[in-house]
């Protein structure tokens, strides 16, 4: 388990991969939860002129994903997703800020279940709900 904000730490170590490419910023991560946002881009777009949906999962995603490692139980090596679940309630537009907040709901020592909503800042909407399950790795 992690002590503290540990935001600049996630923030290093996504650069070069898809939350680093998308422009994610974490103001949060830190044991039982994380908040993060990006600004809507032409990257963040389908070709049908929303956002897509991808781009908000790889958000809410990340957040519970790396407030899952902050919150590892102690001997444990990692997680690993096993299930994810998206219902969308609105989009936002090219310049709006979509921000996330993400909250773990059971932290075992075998799983953990994570909560996070996506809103666009701009409008005040709820954009998406999110509840994922990691399953804790331990090494062999």
């Amino acid at each position: 388990m992690l002590e503290g904000n540990q935001a600049a730490l996630f923030a290093e170590r996504q650069k070069g991969t898809l939350p680093g490419e998308l422009g994610i910023e974490w103001d949060e991560v830190a044991n039982g939860r994380a908040r993060g946002r990006f600004v809507v881009q032409r990257k963040h777009m389908a070709p049908n002129g929303f956002m897509h949906a991808a781009s908000v999962v790889a958000l809410v995603d990340s957040a519970c994903g790396y407030g899952c490692v902050a919150s590892l139980p102690e001997g444990a090596s990692g997680f690993t997703t096993i299930e994810i679940k998206t219902n969308y309630l609105g989009t936002a537009k090219e310049g709006e800020t979509v921000a996330c907040e993400a909250r773990l709901l059971h932290g075992g020592r075998m799983t953990q279940v994570w909560d996070a909503e996506a809103v666009n800042q701009t409008t005040g909407k709820t954009i998406a709900v999110f509840r994922c399950t990691q399953m804790v790795l331990y090494p062999r």
